[in-house]
């Protein structure tokens, strides 16, 4: 059984910000982000089309940023959490369902 792009791409988002409250140096958090965002585009990269990879990214850095904006009013960690459930979401949504009987629109062979 396949794991699901969009459970690593949550997942990113939570270890990245623990990588960075653990070890007290932002960049850290970052560099676990982008490697996990790496990971997702190299993985969906040969099967999936690029507006959808494009999609992905941009909601990714849009989830960063709401967690951010939502930790004033929810706390740092509830706030990543929504975060990274709105991201997962999104990302099985666009390239996950596509595999599980949803639409098809991939890269032309």
């Amino acid at each position: 059984m396949r794991l699901p792009t969009a459970l690593v791409a949550a997942v990113s988002l939570v270890a990245g910000f623990a990588a960075a409250q653990l070890t007290g140096l932002r960049w850290a958090g970052a560099v676990v982000v982008v490697a996990g965002a790496a990971w997702c585009v190299v993985r969906e990269r040969p099967t999936t089309a690029w507006w959808r990879l494009a999609v992905v990214v941009a909601i990714g850095v849009g989830a960063f940023v709401l967690s951010h904006v939502l930790a004033d009013l929810l706390g740092a960690w509830p706030a990543v959490g929504v975060a990274a459930l709105a991201l997962g979401l999104v990302t099985w949504l666009v390239v996950d369902r596509e595999r599980t009987g949803g639409d098809r629109s991939t890269v032309p062979r």
